[in-house]
């Protein structure tokens, strides 16, 4: 007498595996989208203290000008952004009185149309607005845009529902 599996005990184990699959598949998928809105929320909060600490050091010298920017290029594609304190120029050239931001400096959006990753627009104030490119289908879906303004990286008005999902 051999020994085997009967047709009716393979197609039990492959309806099995098939329940587990289509359970476990969506959770792998939503596990991606918190893991990038995760990193979005630590460069945030990374941001926040850097610009607290910039502000302090520059008070420690006697110096109370208001940070203006945190580098990057204005509409630029995969270059790095919030590389440098009050920084406008294209990388080249680095004035030596240049602070840095983060000490590694995420890239910008690869191409216009990419997700999951910062930008830096123009604003009327030529300073230039932060934007938080969602993935779609995640959080409330658009973009979420701040602003360096009074020492502080604070939400555009208009946009307070996306910063939230940033900010938890």
């Amino acid at each position: 007498m051999r020994k085997a599996f009967t047709m009716l005990e393979l197609v039990f184990v492959i309806a099995v595996i098939g329940i587990l699959a289509a359970v476990a598949v969506p959770k792998f998928s939503a596990t991606r989208d918190d893991a990038t809105i995760t990193r979005a929320s630590s460069t945030l909060a990374s941001i926040r203290s850097a610009i607290s600490q910039e502000a302090q050091r520059r008070q420690m010298e006697g110096n109370y000008t208001a940070i203006k920017n945190l580098g990057g290029s204005i509409d630029g594609n995969d270059k790095p952004i919030f590389n440098y304190f009050d920084y406008t120029g294209d990388g080249s050239n680095l004035p030596a009185n240049l602070v840095r931001v983060l000490d590694y400096p995420p890239h910008s959006c690869l191409t216009a149309t990419s997700t999951s990753c910062w930008m830096r627009r123009a604003d009327s104030g030529n300073q230039g607005v932060y934007v938080y490119k969602f993935a779609p289908g995640v959080g409330s879906g658009g973009d979420a845009m701040f602003k360096v303004d009074n020492n502080r990286f604070d939400c555009v008005q208009g946009h307070e529902t996306q910063c939230r999902i940033l900010e938890r």
